[in-house]
Order: structure tokens, then sequence, then C-alpha cells
């Protein structure tokens, strides 16, 4: 477990690392472009070839058990993001491994768990094998509408707190349905290359969360150096966590 500079999280618990691209919103993924740092820096998890026509160095799908435990030694609550540089769903992750993972979370109460994924279908098909301790949030990226569909399998999750994470955004959401989610995430894509984000489309989000009661978070705007162009939205930061969303009246 590390730390990080993602914004709505204090830890990384990287389980698993290596992915494979699914959408176009994995199209500039930051984790693919670590791995292969990683990799370059002689990081003992990095150290797959790759598969350069789905992954890329480094970022072959890997099992770390070695990592599951980890969190048992932290007696400080913490927000725990898990697999930052992987996808917990992905169809080649073990239903065992997936069990071992979800009973660690249940039985270290004293931090919360962050899970997101791309593969939404993945995850309705195994939900109901897993305990959903209160502890756990879960979450679905959806970059555009063509994605929508991921929050309607999400609804479907028994977890304390479901959430969308729209990063990076690279379309309007619009109609976006927030009955059954807790919370939103947007962002910009960031790293070489990165298309940019509609202000407007952050605004969409934004105000259907405060129709909804829904917390909102804006993370960034993006581009190559995303710290450079900061995190405000109509001249305030908006970084708010489940159960501590603002009414529509002050919108």
């Amino acid at each position: 477990m590390a730390d990080t500079s993602i914004e709505w999280t204090e830890r990384v618990l990287n389980a698993t690392t290596g992915c494979d691209r699914v959408s176009p919103g994995c199209d500039h993924c930051y984790a693919l472009r670590m791995a292969g740092r990683l990799k370059a820096m002689g990081q003992a998890k990095y150290q797959q070839d790759g598969n350069p026509r789905t992954s890329g160095p480094g970022f072959d799908l890997t099992l770390h058990p070695d990592v599951v435990d980890v969190p048992r030694r932290w007696k400080t609550g913490r927000r725990i993001f898990v697999n930052s540089m992987s996808d917990l769903f992905h169809a080649r992750v073990p239903l065992d491994f997936q069990q071992r993972l979800f009973t660690m979370m249940a039985e270290t109460p004293q931090h919360t768990y962050q899970i997101l994924t791309k593969r939404s279908l993945q995850l309705v098909r195994r939900y109901g094998r897993l305990e959903w301790p209160a502890n756990v949030w879960m979450g679905v990226s959806v970059e555009s509408a063509a994605h929508r569909y991921r929050i309607d399998h999400l609804r479907q999750v028994p977890a304390r707190v479901r959430f969308v994470s729209a990063e990076p955004l690279l379309g309007s959401l619009l109609p976006l349905d927030l009955t059954g989610i807790h919370w939103v995430i947007t962002g910009g894509e960031s790293g070489p290359g990165a298309r940019a984000v509609d202000p407007a489309w952050v605004r969409e989000i934004r105000d259907q969360c405060l129709l909804n009661e829904c917390a909102f978070f804006h993370k960034q705007w993006g581009g190559t150096h995303p710290k450079q162009n900061g995190r405000h939205l109509d001249g305030r930061t908006w970084d708010q966590y489940p159960g501590k969303a603002l009414p529509a009246a002050q919108l």
C-alpha cells in the first residue's frame, strides 16, 4: 500500500496490476504509461513484456497475493483505492482472489475501500458471490454517453456507496440518471495527447448532482501538465464526499 497524489483517496492498494483496453477511455491510460516506466526502473511487479495490441510493457494482468493483507497492519483508518493500476473485475481475476480481498476489507472496518471498474457486466456477474461490507464503495468509469449502461449495472450492486468516475470525461453524459448513485467524480484526461474536456460537460454533471443531492468531486481539468490547470469550477473547488452533498438550493 502506498501514498498517492489522486485527490479523492489517501492510499492505493494494487492487489493486481495490468489490464487491457476495453473502451475509448483507455486510449491514453495513465496506469499503462506508469507501468512502462516502472518496468524500465526495474520494479519487480512490472517486468512482463506485455501485449502491444491490448496492453503494453509491464502491463500484463498479474495477481499479487502478498499485497492483499497489507491494510491489516494499518490501525488508523484511511481511504484506500483498490487497484489504481488494474481492474479488480477483469475477467481473468479469479473469484477466490476477489473473495479473499473482500474478506480482508470486511475485517478491516477502520478503512474505507474504493473500487472502480470499467467491466460493469463482469461486476454484475460476480457481485452476488461477494460480501459487501459498509466500508466498500463501488464505482464505475463512464467516459461518455455511450457507456452510461455501466451506471445501470452498478445500481444492481448492494454496495452502501455507489459512485461514478467520469474521467477522462470525453463527452456529455446527459441525460444522466443518478438514482441510487451517491457520488460522482469528474476529470479531464491527463498526459501526452490528452483530449480536451468541455467545461459545459462538467457543469451538466455538477448540476445534476446538486439536483439529486449526490456528492460531486471535480478532480482536475487535465492536459499535459494537469496540476497547472487547477481544479476550480466556477470560482471554487468541488470536493464533496458521500454524505456531504449540497442541496440544489445552493446551486
